[in-house]
């Protein structure tokens, strides 16, 4: 093997996960249609499986039913012992983790796509939680030049205290797509999941019948750090995103720019020292969270060849 060359297994097994928050419409409608015609999700040579996360939250339509479901596939909420007693989701993880992980069990999927939508003006988002894993990379590559001109951004949530605990046990890559209000379906963005699913699944076919990928880069957006909105001392909102802000999601953000407003009209502007570039600005989910937007870094990331090393 070359230091510019990388053989990998093929893809047997892929899961498309929708409705992990029951109110993020665009994954639960694709899911609930590829479980009664999945011919468009079929590959040959391929087991594709379209899967239904948080059915309790899609009944009811509402993110979760006690805890978020995407934050507990860690080994502590994974490792407790089952009973009546565990919050819903707690229950849910394990049954997830038992029927598609875990991870590295040679029944386990090889590659899970979370179907996600946002309030914030995201657009295509594709999220990597790996800066060196070449295979993900080079798909990622793939989906951005087809979905082209439409952009696709990558945002890489890679750091050493911001852990997400979504993917701890299983081979999960969650797709964003927005803005979408909660609750509601928008045909734009539905096509726009739709295309990068297909995309997806086209590039690993390519790859299980022994298409080289070439060396590629790509453009990623890799977080920095959360940032919550100004409080008063009883812990309330004390000011809101700036128009200036709102929607602005990916775009640079200069030391002084606008970012909160108060209602007695003061403006207070971003600190630092460097430009920086936000995401999930006002997502309505992140105010239990206390997170206005994330602050990321723009840098370039870049693939090996990869090949199946059935070829």
């Amino acid at each position: 093997m070359t230091s510019c060359h990388v053989t990998e297994d093929p893809i047997k097994k892929v899961a498309i996960f929708g409705g992990t928050h029951g109110n993020e419409l665009t994954g639960v409608f694709l899911v609930k249609h590829w479980l009664e015609n999945g011919a468009e999700i079929q590959r040959t040579g391929l087991e594709v499986k379209p899967f239904i996360t948080n059915p309790r939250a899609v009944k009811k339509c509402t993110r979760y039913i006690d805890c978020d479901l995407n934050r507990v596939f860690d080994s502590e909420n994974l490792g407790k012992t089952m009973s009546k007693d565990l919050p819903y989701e707690v229950r849910r993880a394990q049954e997830i983790n038992h029927l598609f992980g875990p991870k590295d069990n040679e029944d386990s999927y090889d590659v899970i796509f979370d179907l996600h939508n946002t309030t914030s003006n995201m657009g295509c988002t594709l999220i990597l939680e790996d800066s060196g894993n070449d295979f993900l990379i080079q798909m990622f590559h793939y989906i951005k030049t087809s979905l082209a001109p439409l952009p696709c951004y990558v945002y890489l949530i890679e750091h050493p205290s911001l852990k997400y605990a979504t993917t701890r046990s299983i081979a999960k890559y969650p797709v964003e797509v927005g803005p979408q209000p909660q609750g509601v379906l928008r045909a734009d963005i539905l096509d726009q999941m739709r295309k990068m699913i297909k995309h997806a699944l086209d590039f690993i076919q390519n790859f299980n019948e022994g298409k080289e990928f070439p060396p590629c880069a790509i453009e990623v957006y890799k977080i920095m750090e959360k940032v919550d909105y100004p409080r008063n001392e009883n812990g309330d909102i004390a000011a809101i995103i700036h128009p200036n802000l709102q929607d602005q999601d990916w775009k640079p953000l200069h030391p002084g720019d606008p970012v909160f407003l108060t209602l007695d009209g003061q403006i207070i502007p971003l600190g630092g020292d460097g430009t920086v570039y936000p995401v999930f600005v006002n997502e309505a989910a992140y105010y239990e969270k206390r997170e206005a937007f994330a602050k990321t870094t723009k840098l370039t990331l870049n693939a090996k060849s990869v090949r199946s090393s059935l070829h």
